[in-house]
This record gives C-alpha cells, structure tokens and sequence, in this order.
C-alpha cells in the first residue's frame, strides 16, 4: 500500500535556505541624517518587499529540485512495490517447496526411512533427495529472509525522506508568517506616521529608498510594477464631487511607485483629499501625478529617470484602500487630466 504522505507538498532546500536568510536580516532600517527619524518605517517596508521578492525568486529557482525530490519519492514507493511483490512471490515458493516435501516424505524422521528402504542404495538416494530439497528449502528461506531486510530498509529511508519533508514544509510556513507578519506591522506603522504627516499638512521630507539596479527598453513604464486596475478615468463615485479624474491602482500600502517617464519633480505635498502627492513635469509638456502616498523619496526641483521610484504607496487623503491615484495632465493642476491608460499606451505601455 503506497504512503498516504504523498499527498504532503514537496519543498525546495533552496527557498529554505533564502527565507532562513531573510528572516535573520534586521528588521529595522536606520535612518540616515537625509532621511530624518520617521526614515527608518518607510525604508523597512521597502527592504521587506525586496526581501518577498528574494524569496520568490528562489522558490522558482528551486522548482527544478522539488521535481527530483518528487521523482526519488516515487522512486522509493516503487521499490518498496517490487521489494512487496518479491517477498509474495518467495512466500509462494516456500509454501511449494514445503508442499511437495511433505508429499514426498521429506517430513520422515531417519529411523522410519531405514525401515521402509528396500536396499541401501535407495536409503542413499532418499537420504541424497532428502538432502538436496532441504538446501532448497533453506536457501529459499535465507532469500525471503534477505528480500524482507531490503525491504525494512527501503521503508526506513522512504519513511526519513517524507519525514524530512514534512519537517521542512513545517519550517518554511513559520519562515514565510514570520516574513508576513513583520511586513504587516512594518505597513501599519508606515501608514500611521503618514497619515500623521497628511493631518498636520508637512511632509516628512524625501526618504532615500535603495532601488534595485533596472534597466528599460523603452522610456515609459506603468507607475507600479504589480497592480490590480480599479476606479478608471471619467468613473462616477460619491467620493468625487463630478468625475474620477485618474486611474487607481489597487496596490498593497509600502508598494515601490515609479515615475512613469524622465523628468523633474515640480512639487509634493501632504493634506488635503490627495494626501501625500507628487506632481512630475516630462518633456512634451505633460504632468503626472502620484496620490495617496505612503511615504516620498524625492524632493521638489529633483531629476528623475524613467522607473526611479519616487514614493511608496498608501492610503492617505480621501483613500477608502491602499492604492495609488495616478493622472496624467497637461498642466500641473487639477482638471486638466486626460484619460492616462490611452496616454501610456500611445507610448508603449499596455496597462492590461
């Protein structure tokens, strides 16, 4: 009967390893002398995601191993099937053995054999025919004796190998909540200190995020790299007094925001209904904007390069969710926003 732990998931040592390296790294960034007190939320959250990603990376690295995993586990179920049906077989051949031996009088004792050879010659070849089917019969045995010694120890290193699984599978599910967990606190407290800052109307100034080196075909990206599409340009809503004048990205709080294109930083701000903003000026005479802001990592008059990120995503200002507000305008002020989805794909970028 194969092992019910089959049904257990395979894990990858790789992964292991990477998240047992994440989850030792500090959990608290200390802030530099740019990035002021506050500094040290904004940059853990931005380590932490970079951290997620780490762990990703590996696990799809890894994949290739938990297939030989998987494979060596099978390989073990089958040959503890063929050491099963082995085992049968020599316990048939046994039984046979002992079957014809009793037919034959193999069973006799010496005494009676004697009693019953008509001459010596035939005791001799009873006692020779004796002989040859006990060897038979023990060799058989010693066999089935050996088959059943292989077997117990394919069943241990079956056993050890789906224990060790399960170990490691226990291991990387506390990894992957302790990770979680610390991100979680790590948004919350990110989101307090800029709601803090939205209320009193001052921002904390530019927090310095460690972006990862990048490089793009083009001279334009989507404002986040990962995101779900919700409330479009020109939507209604009781949220806005006439019309929903950019396109929300439903992103988690601490999301990495990118400017869109090259350009210069014309302003960022704290309060009102957009929250956290930033307003960017690109060639060609347009604007962008980037609302709703957890935190900024850019300063007014500021040069950007297209997928620098700027600020980290939140909820501030009129915000039901984490997300990010993004126009695209023609001059730096409201209500001069045109659709943004059409705008970024007559430039190459295909929001989905």
């Amino acid at each position: 009967m194969r092992s019910p732990r089959r049904r257990h998931p395979l894990l990858v040592p790789a992964l292991l390893c990477a998240l047992a390296v994440l989850a030792a790294r500090p959990t608290a960034a200390s802030g530099s002398a740019e990035t002021g007190a506050d500094g040290g939320t904004a940059v853990e959250v931005a380590r932490l995601y970079a951290d997620v990603a780490v762990a990703t990376q590996r696990y799809e690295e890894g994949r290739r191993e938990a297939d030989a995993q998987r494979a060596l586990a099978q390989r073990y179920e089958e040959l503890l099937d063929g050491r099963r049906r082995e085992i049968a077989v020599l316990h048939e051949d046994l039984g046979r053995i002992a079957r014809a031996q009793y037919r034959e009088g193999g069973g006799l004792p010496v005494a009676a054999q004697i009693v019953l050879a008509g001459t010596p010659e035939e005791l001799l070849r009873g006692q020779h025919v004796f002989s040859q089917a006990d060897t038979v019969l023990d060799n058989a045995i010693d066999k089935s004796r050996r088959a059943e010694e292989r077997l117990a120890a394919d069943e241990a290193r079956a056993a050890a190998a789906w224990q060790e699984l399960e170990k490691r599978n226990g291991e990387l599910a506390r990894l992957k909540r302790s990770i979680e967990h610390n991100l979680e606190e790590a948004r919350s407290r990110l989101q307090g200190e800029a709601d803090a800052a939205a209320l009193a109307g001052s921002c904390r100034g530019a927090v310095r995020l460690e972006q990862p080196p990048a490089s793009y075909a083009q001279g334009w990206v989507a404002p986040v790299e990962a995101y779900e599409l919700s409330a479009g340009f020109g939507s209604g809503g009781e949220r806005w007094a006439n019309r929903h004048t950019g396109q929300d990205f439903a992103v988690p709080i601490g999301t990495p925001v990118r400017s869109v294109g090259e350009g210069r930083v014309v302003s960022v701000s704290c309060g009102g209904s957009f929250g956290i903003q930033i307003v960017i000026e690109h060639p060609g005479g347009y604007y962008t904007q980037y609302a709703h802001l957890a935190s900024v990592a850019v300063d007014p008059g500021e040069r950007v390069t297209t997928g620098q990120w700027i600020g980290q995503a939140g909820t501030t200002g009129n915000s039901t969710g984490p997300h990010l507000h993004f126009e695209v305008r023609v001059t730096p002020e409201l209500g001069s926003g045109v659709d943004p989805v059409p705008w970024l794909a007559a430039r190459g970028v295909n929001l989905g």
